[in-house]
């Protein structure tokens, strides 16, 4: 029986583990996978966005794993209502659960590693120049491109294709990262840096440091704003 809220808890769990599980094993001291580099941050979100939404899709959810396209397609007139909280609630709830597992995960490292920016980058996004009129743009813009991609993935044309959906949402990601991911992190997705975030505020994690709320609203709202623009892009050239 389809499940909205366990489709979107699971997928999301998944996404961020994997995902931020890629950058803990990146930027956290002594682990195997240590300086490897932005180039493996950016293809482990790729496919760990492949695999959450392979997992949210099976348990029956639509598989956005993303307020900010869940928002994005409700105001596109294709989500319903009242299964918006449902799955908010389902991907706040998931990201918070999936950065527990990564904390959890990575244990013995978090002593070893020195840097409190690093160990906050596993839970959420930090600027590498904090400029926030600058950083929401980036956001807004990075989150453009993935709705509006997402959108032309749903479109009769592409599905007749048969093209892979969450394989080009996965490949999407990935090349986000690659092009649009240095200024801010990209979070494109305000469940992806919120809820890791409350994570890292709660968790005992030794000598972690402040969790930089003065930049939450950044990533929180941007990509809300970012997806709505997509919307209205795609149906000023009837895509949708």
């Amino acid at each position: 029986m389809p499940n909205g809220f366990m489709g979107e808890f699971l997928g999301t769990t998944i996404l961020i583990l994997l995902g931020n599980g890629t950058v803990a094993n990146v930027l956290l001291k002594k682990s195997k996978g240590y300086a490897s580099g932005w180039i493996v941050i950016t293809a482990g979100w790729g496919f760990a966005v492949l695999c959450g939404a392979l997992i949210a899709l099976s348990a029956g959810s639509a598989a956005h794993l993303n307020p900010a396209v869940t928002l994005a397609f409700y105001a596109a007139g294709s989500f319903p209502a009242d299964q918006i909280v449902t799955y908010l609630t389902a991907q706040f709830c998931g990201a918070f659960f999936g950065s527990v597992l990564v904390y959890l995960s990575y244990l013995s490292h978090w002593k070893e590693t020195e840097s409190c920016d690093d160990k906050l980058a596993v839970f959420c996004t930090i600027p590498a120049i904090r400029n926030l009129p600058a950083n929401a743009v980036t956001e807004i813009t990075g989150t453009f491109v993935l709705v509006l991609i997402i959108i032309a993935l749903s479109s009769k044309a592409v599905l007749a294709s048969g093209v892979s959906g969450p394989l080009m949402v996965g490949l999407l990601v990935w090349v986000i990262g690659l092009s649009l991911g240095g200024p801010t992190g990209y979070a494109i997705n305000p469940a992806r840096d919120l809820a890791p975030r409350f994570a890292h505020a709660l968790l005992p994690i030794s000598g972690k440091g402040s969790s930089q709320w003065s930049y939450a609203l950044v990533p929180l709202i941007a990509p809300v704003i970012g997806g709505l623009i997509a919307v209205g892009v795609a149906k000023s050239i009837a895509m949708i």
